[in-house]
């Protein structure tokens, strides 16, 4: 029976720790010579921009010994008006497994609801889960673990924010989300996580709140593709939101910068800070990879 992965909750707490330790396995180079798919074709279908998403994914399947097709959806029928159903059902039938980086997360439902093999979510406007697979295999690295640790998620409410809430409440790690009045992390993700979560999930005001005695500090862009038209007022309202030195005084001596990248330098975070001694940004940028591969290797085998 083919699964998806739409959300962080597709998976159980024991599946996410278990392609942690695979990720780190793979990241070692341990079984470099082992292609588990070898021969297997993935498709990717980018309605969005990829650096990451894109170039870890198709190395990835390369490297685990399959194939990768990337598809922009004007250059497919789609942009002709045929139905994502069909082009679910066809594509299914020459592909072991979809990737779909899209705007609305429902897009990406129908669309795992009428493939016949395993869809991945590379990013919709509600949840990035793949993204929070590398940010939870750098905690790790850093911290040595994710129970106990805390976690303060600074800016915009966005898919980071509500998959990092899902990944809270899944592996047990407190998580203190700052955001404005009015650009809150999704109300239905954040209240599903909190009552069933055995970790503290809060959201508050005050980034130095937030940031107090934080293990990781995590920023995003303040703006994310799709929402350039009212990017001005969001960036007067976050503007107090920036990470920069004097925000890590708030943390712990040896707090982890996170930020999944791209990055606005000199809005969401500083130079000084995304170059500095605290910042996994690049390392987490790198775990794309490595986390991903253990994805593929869980769903498509």
């Amino acid at each position: 029976m083919k699964r998806d992965f739409l959300t962080l909750r597709d998976l159980s707490p024991a599946e996410i720790g278990g392609l942690l330790k695979r990720a780190g396995e793979l990241k070692s180079g341990a079984d470099r010579s082992a292609c588990p798919l070898l021969g297997k074709s993935l498709g990717l279908i980018f309605e969005k921009p990829s650096t990451r998403t894109r170039v870890s994914f198709e190395t990835g399947i390369y490297q685990l010994g399959g194939h990768s097709i990337c598809m922009n959806p004007s250059e497919l029928q789609l942009g002709r008006g045929e139905t994502l159903s069909d082009t679910a059902k066809t594509l299914s039938r020459y592909l072991q497994g979809i990737v779909m980086r899209t705007f609305a997360h429902s897009t990406l439902e129908q669309f795992a609801a009428d493939a016949s093999v395993p869809v991945i979510n590379g990013l919709s406007d509600l949840h990035h889960p793949c993204q929070i697979l590398a940010d939870l295999m750098t905690i790790i690295e850093k911290k040595g673990g994710l129970k106990g640790v805390k976690t303060a998620y600074i800016g915009d409410g966005n898919n980071i924010c509500n998959s990092l809430i899902e990944a809270a409440a899944l592996m047990e790690f407190d998580l203190s989300i700052a955001c404005p009045e009015g650009l809150e992390p999704d109300a239905g993700i954040f209240e599903r996580a909190k009552s069933a979560a055995k970790s503290e999930i809060v959201l508050v005001r005050d980034p130095h709140e937030a940031a107090g005695m934080a293990d990781v500090i995590y920023t995003d862009v303040w703006v994310s593709m799709g929402q350039e038209q009212r990017s001005e007022d969001k960036k007067a309202r976050l503007r107090e939101y920036q990470i920069n030195s004097a925000l890590l005084t708030c943390s712990k001596k040896d707090v982890t910068v996170l930020h999944c990248l791209p990055a606005h330098r000199g809005e969401e975070i500083t130079d000084e800070v995304i170059d500095g001694p605290h910042s996994a940004v690049f390392d987490q940028a790198e775990n794309r990879l490595h986390a991903q591969k253990a994805l593929l290797e869980m769903l498509l085998q």
